[in-house]
Order: C-alpha cells, then structure tokens, then sequence
C-alpha cells in the first residue's frame, strides 16, 4: 500500500505526536533488520560506537550494552527523536557511557578517528548528496573501522511503488556500492537478507 507522502516525510524527520507514533512502528517493523546489522557491525566490548538516524532508540541501546566497556553516540535529524531516545537511554548518559545529538549527517559534530564503528539503517534515501554523508561516516572512523549501511534496494519494485519518490531516492545494489566505494572505503561486500519477508541489503565496508 503506497504510503501518503506527509508520511513519508515523517518517516524521513518524525516530530509531534505523528512523528512519536511513526517511531514506535518503525521499531517493530525494523526490529529484524536491525538485529542482523549489529551483527554483521561484530561489535567489541571496548568499541565506540556511532549510530546515524537512532529514531526511537531502541538498537543504540543495544549496541551499548554489546559495548560495557566502550561507548555510543547517536546523531539524528528530528528533535523529537533525540528527546525520545534521552528518555530510552537515560541510565546510560548518565553513565557518561552514550551521547545523543541532534544533527545532520553530511556534517558530523565529532573529530576525525573518533570512532571504531558506524551504522545507519534506512537513512538513504533521505541524502541529497550520499558521497558527502559517507565520506563523513569515513571521516569519523578510525583506520581499519566497519560502516554498515542498511537500505531498501531500488531493485524491490514493491518498495518503489510503496514510496513515494518525491521523499525516498531508492538505490540499486551496485549503485550503493559505488557511493561507498567513491567515499573512499575498500573491503566491500553486499549482503542480502531477508527480514520479515522483506529483503533489506547491508553494504560492509572497512576504512582504509
């Protein structure tokens, strides 16, 4: 079923009490998904950890209790969401263990290295300009650091006509691949997997 496109724009930025109740579906029904990116992040107790677009916060939460004695951060373009998540996360900045920003992705508030892995879920389609967005994600991450990015691929016909393209750019596989590899990663590999009977594509890539 096509989604409206006011949406569609929520799903993009949610805010109010819209925005809020679009957050709670997406965490059910990205659930799966998101399960199989933190384990292809392979995360490491010492590791610190950024998440781009963390929306209700429930997998930044998870990859901080993967990481006891790491740290995560969270950057995300609603307001709202950052609220939200404060609230989920709230004994774990208190704990100076994670950190949540409201931002934008094309110019991430932290230093250069900061960070030894890094991941977004179906934030894509959101970017004007991908490049700039992954080339900051490389920016942040150490030498040898993971990126994984979860997306729909442009190759699922029933998403295109499920969203309307005023507000999501899908990509093909490939087309993903090259964004990456164009931001200056190596080491790339596509995964496919299947997650409530809905195929979701995880580019992997290591920083030179």
């Amino acid at each position: 079923m096509r989604r409206p496109e006011f949406i569609a724009r929520q799903s993009r930025c949610p805010t109010g009490l819209l925005g809020h109740l679009i957050a709670r579906v997406m965490a059910k029904e990205t659930a799966e998904a998101n399960s199989h990116l933190l384990s292809l992040l392979e995360l490491r107790p010492t590791d610190h950890v950024l998440e781009i677009g963390f929306g209700h916060g429930r997998t930044l939460e998870r990859a901080a209790i993967a990481v006891p004695q790491g740290f995560v951060a969270g950057v995300d373009l609603s307001e709202d969401m950052v609220r939200m998540a404060a609230k989920r996360l709230r004994s774990i900045v208190d704990a100076r263990r994670a950190e949540l920003r409201h931002g934008d992705s094309a110019r991430l508030p932290y230093e250069a290295e900061r960070f030894d892995k890094v991941y977004s879920l179906h934030t894509l389609y959101f970017w004007s300009n991908p490049v700039q967005h992954i080339r900051e994600v490389h920016r942040v991450l150490k030498p040898g650091g993971r990126f994984v990015l979860g997306f729909t691929s442009g190759e699922d016909a029933q998403a295109r006509a499920n969203f309307p393209s005023s507000v999501y750019h899908f990509y093909g596989t490939d087309e993903a691949r090259a964004l990456i590899e164009e931001a200056g990663f190596g080491d790339i590999r596509m995964v496919q997997q299947d997650v409530s009977s809905h195929p979701v594509v995880f580019g992997v890539a290591q920083r030179r």
